[in-house]
């Protein structure tokens, strides 16, 4: 009986190991990126047309932005400057899938997005998540931790693959291990760039910050209690309603690294002694009047950058616009 089971089991593996090999086959003729967004289809158990494939979920504002007068000490990007501009702002729920509950554990971390608009008709764009870290260093390991979950079955033999991969991997652990509350509104969340840039300022001084955008009135977050008495949608609910009584703001800000901090690993957390420079402030307004359509026709990209502000050498940050363009791609196919 037990060499007849021992039998079954090798088959089981030998089965498992071609079909692995042949996804890994037509997987390699891809770029890791494209991958990436293979996988993370996977995981929401879609595709679901014309939506993006993370963080798809979302609500689309409008609003203002004016720049602080120290801005300009640190960078001589123009929306920094001395003139207001235009925003438009996406919120929005991790995952790919579009019904999932916000107040699911996986609706964590959530995102916001930030296009300005200036009167010369210029744009950049701000991406950032309401956690201050990434769970890996490169694209590579975030491939193989997506795909770690997608082979980890709840009957999956233990440890399983992102078992295993989550022991392996100190960064991992760290994301974990970090709160993921849930906010009162989309409003009252912290949100915070997890990737770095260069900011040049008009002196030619050069300083590497990470953006952090913190709710004016600071950050609001629902007890455990309040979260399981919170309805599904709560958010998407409440966020209108608050803004039609008047304009939510959050405080546009840029963590300045020091000479020895780390630049190009988002899983790296600069201490929170780190200097804070006022950027600006940032006035949200109105709900757009046509979601779909808006959130059809945005495609964030944390690359437009204008003069005076550089990417840094960070593989997630540089890995990120050629993801979304797979996503967008996608999302706009007939």
């Amino acid at each position: 009986m037990q060499k007849n089971k021992s039998v079954v089991i090798v088959i089981c593996l030998l089965s498992i190991a071609f079909v692995s090999s042949a996804w890994a086959d037509e997987a390699s003729s891809k770029s890791v990126v494209e991958q990436i967004v293979d996988a993370q289809t996977i995981l929401a158990n879609g595709p679901y047309k014309g939506l993006r494939v993370n963080h798809n979920k979302g609500m689309v504002v409008t609003g203002s932005f004016v720049p602080s007068t120290s801005a300009a000490s640190i960078t001589k990007a123009a929306h920094l400057q001395n003139t207001p501009s235009k925003v438009i702002v996406r919120f929005s729920n991790a995952g790919g899938v579009p019904t999932i509950e916000d107040t699911n554990p996986n609706a964590n971390p959530r995102g916001i997005a930030i296009r300005f608009e200036l009167p010369d008709g210029s744009i950049t764009d701000i991406v950032s998540l309401s956690i201050n870290a990434f769970p890996v260093s490169t694209p590579e390991a975030f491939l193989a931790f997506l795909n770690a979950r997608i082979v980890s079955k709840p009957d999956s033999p233990k440890p399983t693959a992102v078992e295993k991969m989550v022991a392996a991997t100190p960064s991992l652990q760290k994301f974990i291990a970090i709160p993921k509350p849930f906010p009162v509104s989309f409003a009252t969340h912290n949100y915070f760039g997890i990737n770095a840039f260069e900011f040049t300022n008009s002196q030619g001084e050069k300083h590497y910050v990470r953006y952090q955008i913190v709710p004016m009135n600071g950050q609001e977050l629902l007890s455990a209690n309040d979260v399981a008495k919170a309805k599904p949608n709560y958010l998407f609910e409440e966020l209108p309603q608050r803004l039609n009584k008047g304009a939510a703001k959050f405080r546009l800000l840029a963590q300045v690294a020091t000479k020895d901090d780390v630049v190009n690993d988002p899983t790296v957390v600069w201490p929170n002694d780190r200097k804070l420079v006022e950027l600006g402030v940032i006035s949200l307004e109105a709900p757009v009047a046509d979601n779909a359509a808006a959130e059809k026709a945005l495609a964030f990209n944390p690359l437009i950058l204008l003069d005076g502000i550089a990417p840094s050498e960070d593989p997630v940050l540089l890995a990120r616009p050629g993801a979304y363009a797979v996503s967008v791609g996608r999302k706009l196919t007939p």
